[in-house]
């Protein structure tokens, strides 16, 4: 398995400007997560956390055409690290999943948490899927 931190061997230690671009990516991340659920709670309303979802489900399909591309054309490390560590480090709320579906469940809305559940794995899974497919569609391999 390929770690998102992981360095070409001449690479022996991160050096603070690959540090600066994975900040950098990551404050723009969480400016387009901070977006993204403004919009999403004023389109659907926010009985259901689709703003999270949305975010989610971009990273993933995000990452999985990232490191795909990345691996296949060798790009470096550090830009391989903005755009996953950085910008879908800054953009992926896991976290507030986590805590959004506990409050569901809590709140006693457990087919809505459900729902959230289900939506958000099986579509990490679909969306990282279809990220590959794309990025091999576009090298054609």
């Amino acid at each position: 398995m390929i770690s998102l931190v992981s360095a070409p061997k001449k690479e022996t230690r991160p050096g603070m400007e690959r540090l600066f671009w994975i900040c950098l990516a990551g404050a723009i991340g969480t400016g387009a997560r901070y977006l993204i659920a403004v919009w999403a709670a004023q389109r659907f309303g926010s009985a259901f956390p689709y703003g999270t979802l949305l975010v989610n489900l971009i990273g993933c399909f995000v990452i999985a055409a990232v490191m795909h591309l990345a691996l296949t054309l060798g790009w470096s490390a550090t830009l391989r690290t903005t755009i996953t560590i950085g910008f879908i480090g800054g953009l992926t709320t896991y976290s507030s999943f986590n805590y959004e579906t506990m409050r569901l469940i809590e709140e006693g809305a457990l087919m809505t948490a459900a729902a959230n559940l289900a939506l958000t794995l099986l579509g990490g899974l679909m969306a990282g899927w279809l990220g590959v497919v794309m990025a091999r569609g576009l090298l054609g391999r």
